[in-house]
């Protein structure tokens, strides 16, 4: 896949503010009235709050232009404040939201040019080019399959650009199709795993009836037995340090406690 690259462009020069125009306005229809007591504020509101809304889009227009040059300067950081400075003048432009997103991706910041193209597939649903921007940026977050998605909608829009085709959607069928053959692969392997710890000739034999059980069950009570006559013993020593060992017994007496010194069952 080719390298992702910028693809907007600065536009046009930056139109004069309209406040001039609107001020010789009021002047003009201040001096058309004369001493009339009669004001259309009606009328005034209306050409006020189209005038700002002009001054609003020539401002964002202004901050779209220079962050442009700035994020083809590779400053990209810079770029974003200015469009987010301008998202504030016009939140339903596209396009500022389509240029972070690129700018974003760049950037390796993933989640932020998601949502960035998300906003502008939502604000225009038929720009091919958003969806673009989209795809490529679900394909930097991992999202294979979401981004294919998105790259046949810009496809379906456009089906005219080559890069499209190629470079985008080419490349994300086959990171899907590696994706599907690695997890095959996984899956074969922990079959083979699952199979080989359940062969037959693993299982332990439970016959408890054979030579080698019988034996082991002897040994064991051998050892038993000698171990309950062992603790069954009494080792004392006398104060001459003779040492005497008697048996235990339910009527064997205690020794006296003038012989005795210590006494310790084993």
């Amino acid at each position: 896949m080719a390298s992702f690259g910028w693809k907007r462009k600065a536009g046009e020069k930056i139109s004069k503010t309209v406040l001039q125009i609107f001020e010789a306005e009021a002047q003009e229809e201040v001096a058309d009235n004369g001493d009339s007591d009669e004001v259309d504020w009606l009328n005034a509101t209306k050409r006020r709050k189209e005038v700002l809304l002009e001054d609003c889009a020539a401002k964002s227009k202004r901050l779209k232009n220079e962050g442009s040059l700035l994020a083809e300067e590779g400053r990209r950081w810079e770029a974003i404040k200015k469009w987010e400075e301008a998202i504030h003048s016009t939140p339903d432009d596209a396009t500022l939201y389509e240029m972070k997103s690129q700018v974003f991706t760049h950037l390796q910041e993933v989640f932020p040019a998601v949502q960035a193209a998300e906003m502008a597939v939502k604000l225009r649903p038929l720009w091919w080019e958003a969806w673009q921007t989209l795809g490529r940026a679900q394909l930097a977050l991992g999202e294979v399959d979401l981004a294919v998605r998105s790259f046949q909608i810009a496809i379906h829009l456009y089906p005219a650009d080559n890069s499209l085709w190629v470079e985008d959607l080419a490349w994300a069928q086959k990171l899907q199709k590696q994706r599907q053959e690695m997890c095959e692969k996984d899956n074969q392997e922990e079959e083979a795993k699952q199979q080989l710890l359940q062969a037959p000739e693993l299982l332990p034999d439970y016959d408890f009836e054979s030579d080698e059980v019988v034996a082991a069950c002897v040994a064991v009570a051998e050892r038993q037995k000698i171990y309950d006559n062992v603790r069954k013993t009494r080792v004392v020593i006398d104060r001459r340090g003779m040492v005497q060992t008697t048996q235990e017994s339910a009527n064997s007496p205690s020794p006296s406690e003038n012989l005795f010194i210590k006494a310790r069952g084993l």
